[in-house]
């Protein structure tokens, strides 16, 4: 079985020009196919402010408004994927930018009101795996913007973590699949104040201690809890780390199944 890379960047690494060149350059040059997930959030509430568009977040989801999603649309499936689609080719690598509306690749559902309304946010019920499939074995390398369709018109902002699980447990059914959360950090922190606490293994009786002490939280849970999921659905290898760890840099964070 071929072995496949999906690779999610995201955090302050998007912000900075430097650093975002020097993991495209990372990512061109890692070995077998390969798929990028990225989002861009904190451009998205910049431009938002900067066009007196009021921005809500409630327990770090961003609520989407129709004015939000019009400004993340251009962000995300414009600006950064595009950017991002133009260094890679300079580069010599072969990328093709997408949404999950292009070719019916993600296909999801407007998320239903229950105690919070978060606007034109999806929840993913299909990944089109024939689909990437095909792009891969024509040589190219899918970049994916964090932008979702609901196959009736409407487009729908969705996590980019989400988007990077759902995808990676879909080609599991294809591919050896090794999943890749990359952001500033060198990896999942025991103290957020020290750089160096950097948890090596998490397994779920390692999780839920850190829960229960609060080293773990916010963000980092629906984030961990992602990697969970794709293991238990197939994939083979989930590690969250600064961007060089895909270059080989052993200081990161390796999620396992197992207790062992």
């Amino acid at each position: 079985m071929d072995k496949l890379s999906v690779v999610k960047i995201g955090g302050n690494v998007i912000e900075d020009a430097t650093a975002l060149e020097s993991f495209l350059t990372d990512f061109s040059h890692m070995t077998g196919l390969k798929i990028l997930v990225h989002g861009g959030g904190k451009k998205a509430t910049a431009m938002a402010h900067q066009l007196n568009v009021p921005v809500k977040i409630v327990d770090g989801r961003r609520i989407t408004d129709a004015l939000n999603l019009d400004i993340i649309t251009m962000l995300y499936g414009g600006k950064i994927n595009k950017s991002m689609v133009a260094q890679l080719q300079s580069i010599d690598c072969n990328a093709l930018g997408i949404s999950g509306a292009d070719g019916n690749a993600i296909q999801a559902v407007k998320r239903p009101v229950k105690k919070i309304d978060y606007g034109f946010v999806g929840d993913i019920v299909a990944v089109n795996g024939s689909f990437f499939g095909h792009l891969l074995a024509e040589g190219l390398t899918p970049v994916c913007c964090a932008i979702t369709h609901d196959k009736k018109g409407q487009l729908l902002n969705t996590n980019a973590d989400t988007i990077a699980a759902t995808i990676a447990k879909t080609m599991s059914a294809y591919f050896e699949v090794s999943l890749w959360y990359c952001f500033e950090k060198q990896g999942v922190l025991e103290n957020i104040e020290n750089e160096d606490s950097v948890i090596k293994v998490i397994t779920p009786k390692k999780y839920k201690k850190l829960k229960a002490a609060n080293s773990i939280h916010s963000g980092m849970i629906p984030k961990i809890d992602n990697c969970f999921d794709a293991l238990n659905a197939g994939v083979n290898v989930v590690k969250i780390g600064a961007a060089k760890m895909i270059t080989g840099n052993e200081n990161h964070t390796t999620i396992k199944i197992n207790d062992e």
